[in-house]
C-alpha cells in the first residue's frame, strides 16, 4: 500500500512556481532533532540538493530536546517569510501532539506541508556484544530476565520509544527505557554498550553496523530493506504483526508566502528526484518519495488518524 502511494507521487506532476527575488539569500533548515541522528543525516541530504535547486545555500540547524518540541518553537519564532523552515519527522508533526498536554502550539495549524522526503524502515538493533544473534535469541533473552536489559530511544514518546516499546508489549517482555536527547546520542551510546537494544532508522547507523558496533536482528517493515537485504524482517524472524516506519517532510510555518512555499516545494521535490542525492536517500535506508505539499497534507492526516489513538493509550509522557 504505501509503495503504491509513493509510487504515485513520484508520478505526480510538479508545479514549478518561481517567484521574482525568492531566494535572494542563504536559509535555514531547523533539524528539531541532535545532530548524527537519522533525521539529521537525511535533512543534510536534502539541505545539499535543495541548495542547488534554489541557488542558495541551504543551512541545516540542529535544535534537539523534548522529542523536537524544542526545534519546532524555534521555526515558529522566526520570521514567516520561507527562509525558515522546518525538518519534520513523524515524531515531531504527530507524536507530540498525542504526548504534550500543553503544547504552545498546534502542530497541524502552525505548519504547512511542504513535500513528504520519504518513509525509512526501523530496524531492531542491538550492541555488538550483546549475546542474541536473531529475534529470535533477543525475545527468549528479554523474556527470562525482565528488567535486566535496556533499551534507548531518541526521547520519551518518541517513535523510537513507542516503537521498542510495542516490541516489549507483543513478545510479553520488560526492559528499562534510556531516553537520549535524539538518535545520534542514542546510537553512539548504544555502540559503546551502554544501553543493550534501539529500534530505530538506519539514517544514523550504517558505519556503526559496518564496524561491528551495533547489529541488525530485523527490519520492521512489511518487505526487507534494500539496503539491509540479508537482514530479515520482523514477521519473517518470527513476529507477525510487528510493523513500524517513520518518515521525514519539509513543512514551512504558517503565514509563509504561497510563492515561497511553492518553491521550496519544487527543490525539495528536485532534490529527491536528482539522482544522485535520490542514490544517497537510498543507501540510508530511505524509501524516497519526492511529493507535493497537498500530497504531504493527505498523508499527514492519515498518520494523525492512525498514531494519536496509539501514543495517547500507551499512557507515554514527555517526563
Amino acid at each position: 500500500m504505501r509503495r503504491t502511494v509513493l509510487k504515485a507521487m513520484l508520478a505526480a506532476p510538479c508545479a514549478w512556481a518561481q517567484p521574482a527575488g525568492f531566494p535572494n539569500r542563504s536559509l535555514r533548515m531547523i533539524v528539531p532533532f541532535a545532530a548524527g541522528g537519522a533525521a539529521d543525516v537525511v535533512a543534510r541530504l536534502m539541505a545539499q540538493g535543495m541548495s542547488e535547486a534554489l541557488g542558495q545555500q541551504v543551512v541545516v540547524e540542529n535544535r534537539g530536546g523534548s522529542g523536537g518540541v524544542l526545534g519546532s518553537e524555534a521555526a515558529l519564532a522566526a520570521p514567516a517569510d520561507g527562509y525558515s523552515f522546518v525538518f519534520h519527522t513523524l515524531s515531531s508533526a504527530v507524536i507530540n501532539a498525542g504526548l504534550y498536554r500543553n503544547l504552545s502550539f498546534d502542530v497541524r495549524q502552525a505548519f504547512l506541508p511542504v513535500s513528504l522526503v520519504g518513509v525509512l524502515p526501523n530496524v531492531i538493533l542491538v550492541n555488538g556484544r550483546f549475546p542474541a544473534r536473531n529475534l529470535a535469541e533477543l525475545i527468549a533473552l528479554l523474556r527470562a530476565n525482565p528488567g535486566k536489559y535496556t533499551y534507548a530511544s531518541s526521547g520519551n514518546g518518541t517513535i523510537t520509544h513507542l516503537s521498542a516499546q510495542l516490541l516489549m508489549t507483543m513478545i510479553g517482555a520488560q526492559a528499562l527505557h534510556v531516553p537520549y536527547r535524539g538518535s545520534g546520542p542514542a546510537l553512539q551510546d548504544l555502540a559503546a554498550g551502554n544501553a543493550d537494544i534501539m529500534v530505530d532508522t538506519l539514517g544514523g547507523g550504517p558505519g556503526l553496523l559496518e564496524a561491528g558496533h551495533i547489529r541488525a536482528l530485523a527490519v520492521t517493515s512489511a518487505r526487507r530493506s534494500a539496503t539491509l537485504p540479508n537482514v530479515p524482517t520482523a514477521a519473517e524472524a518470527g513476529l507477525p504483526g510487528y510493523e513500524t516506519t517513520n518518515w521525514h517532510g519539509i513543512f514551512a510555518t504558517q503565514n509563509t508566502p504561497a510563492a515561497a512555499v511553492a518553491r521550496l516545494e519544487a527543490a525539495a521535490m528536485a532534490a529527491v528526484r536528482s539522482p544522485a542525492t535520490r542514490a544517497r536517500l537510498v543507501q540510508v535506508g530511505l524509501e524516497p518519495a519526492g511529493s507535493t505539499g497537498a500530497e504531504l497534507a493527505s498523508f499527514w492526516d492519515a498518520q494523525q488518524a492512525l498514531w494519536l489513538p496509539i501514543v495517547r493509550a500507551s499512557g507515554a509522557t514527555p517526563d
